[in-house]
């Protein structure tokens, strides 16, 4: 059984913006606080930000003012606007409940942001 399904990667130059998708089941998005995680190459899987269920949200430093997590509790999908991107920002994003509690990731969603 299917859980967490990213989309809504691709290529964009720096300073273009994308919007990530992640359908979740509604057992997991109902119970969890959901967040945004990434891997870019060569470095360990990071977090990237945080949407409580009372849609309250937490940034990692390196995309704070940048980026925009959001829920959406009707269609049971979390979104993270991703605007003014860096090359940095390069990576397989992925989402999961925060805290970890044993859902398996996704297969993610690919961000290459090159000129």
């Amino acid at each position: 059984q299917v859980q967490l399904v990213e989309s809504g990667g691709g290529l964009v130059q720096p300073g273009g913006s994308l919007r990530l998708s992640c359908a979740v089941s509604a057992r997991i998005f109902d119970r969890n606080t959901m967040g945004w995680y990434r891997q870019r190459p060569g470095n360990e899987r990071e977090w990237v930000a945080t949407a409580g269920r009372a849609n309250w949200t937490n940034y990692a430093e390196s995309v704070k003012g940048r980026f925009t997590i959001s829920r959406d509790k009707a269609k049971k999908v979390m979104y993270l606007q991703m605007d003014r991107l860096k090359v940095e920002d390069t990576a397989v994003y992925y989402c999961n409940t925060i805290p970890r509690s044993g859902v398996d990731w996704g297969q993610g969603t690919q961000v290459t942001v090159s000129p």
